[in-house]
């Protein structure tokens, strides 16, 4: 009897610990889309990108908070920008550091560093953070990760506003890569993140479901505890 109660007793409180960490993950969720950017926030970017405008902007801001959501989701592990533009604005809200600082710690309950855009190569580890935010951005708007139909906003904003430098990906390049014998203007693709050819491995790629995208304690295992995710 005793040791029936206290295996109750156990499985209520793992129960209890699940349910605090959803409705946790919820509030700080709720945080990350209600959150007010820095007044001027958006004009410094224009300043980078003075061809943009303010609904521009706004587009931008949406991918950043994608990307902020993702890391959430994913239990704060480790991503990679998948986005040039996306970047300099995560890059101008560091600038303002007190603001900063105080929204990782209610959005994350740690300090997410900063990394830069990068795409598909031979570095396992951004390899990994890329296949990660692509499995969490589709999951976001429902879109098949494995075989996409359409883009995450995340990935699909750079070539949307026409940045210069950008990274522009497109569903499928299956078709485009039979018809193209250069391939020097095949754009990126998501159909590449599920597919081991660049590091020998898939890590990354829906590995958020492992956890249940409960990870994510500050401190804790998976968590953000004093600098983490985003960077090294």
């Amino acid at each position: 009897m005793k040791f029936a109660a206290l295996a109750i007793i156990a499985t209520l409180l793992l129960l209890l610990t699940l349910l605090w960490r959803r409705w946790r993950r919820s509030v700080r969720a709720d945080y990350i889309r209600t959150y007010t950017f820095p007044p001027a926030l958006y004009e410094k970017l224009r300043k980078r990108r003075p061809e943009l405008a303010l609904k521009d902007c706004q587009l931008v801001g949406r991918a950043l908070r994608q990307f902020f959501l993702a890391y959430l989701q994913g239990g704060c592990r480790y991503i990679s920008m998948p986005s040039q533009v996306t970047d300099d604005l995560w890059h101008e809200l560091i600038l303002y550091t007190r603001h900063y600082d105080s929204f990782c710690k209610k959005a994350f309950g740690g300090f997410l560093h900063h990394t830069p855009a990068v795409v598909l190569s031979r570095d396992k580890h951004n390899n990994s953070g890329l296949r990660r935010i692509w499995w969490l951005s589709c999951r976001e708007e429902n879109i098949n990760p494995r075989q996409p139909s359409r883009l995450p906003l995340l990935f699909a904003i750079d070539s949307k506003l026409n940045i210069s430098d950008g990274f522009v990906y497109a569903p499928d390049c299956r078709g485009i890569r039979r018809s193209d014998d250069t391939g020097s203007s095949t754009p990126y693709c998501g159909g590449d993140f599920s597919s081991s050819d660049f590091d020998g491995s898939t890590d990354g790629f829906g590995d958020w479901s492992e956890s249940g995208g409960d990870a994510g304690d500050a401190g804790g295992d998976g968590g953000c505890g004093g600098g983490c995710g985003g960077g090294d």
